[in-house]
């Protein structure tokens, strides 16, 4: 794959090829990616079958970018959520609810599902947290 070209945007990884086709994949999906700084992520190598960053240890295959598996159902309860809701940071909402980050994004990706009670649980944190914020009086701070 010759001249391809990748950006990172809106919490994904986007490859443009020299064909012009274009493939995206969340970056949430690789935690050393997300979890990685402006320039640790520029300091990547394009190699015959994809992408590398040596100091990340982190490979993405051109292939990947491509196949429908890879992309996200979008059409979860928690999608829709933190789509509607984008003041919610999902690391901070994770931390707060007692779950590991990459697990919470690929539940709203729609990458894997969430059992009845993992869903109640993040349920029970969000409400929480709507019920603290509509308690909170910025008048009586002084």
């Amino acid at each position: 794959m010759n001249n391809p070209k990748i950006s990172f945007e809106n919490g994904y990884i986007h490859l443009t090829t020299r064909d012009k086709r274009e493939g995206k994949l969340p970056i949430r999906l690789y935690p050393r990616l997300y979890n990685a700084s402006h320039e640790q992520l520029q300091d990547y190598y394009f190699s015959p079958m994809g992408i590398h960053w040596p100091k990340l240890d982190e490979d993405l295959s051109f292939e990947g970018f491509f196949l429908t598996e890879n992309h996200p159902k979008n059409n979860s309860a928690l999608c829709k959520l933190f789509f509607e809701y984008p003041e919610l940071n999902l690391r901070q909402v994770a931390k707060s609810a007692g779950l590991n980050t990459t697990l919470l994004q690929q539940y709203v990706d729609g990458h894997k599902k969430p059992s009845a009670e993992r869903l109640k649980q993040i349920e029970e944190y969000i409400h929480r947290l709507g019920k603290e914020l509509s308690e909170y009086c910025l008048s009586a701070i002084e």
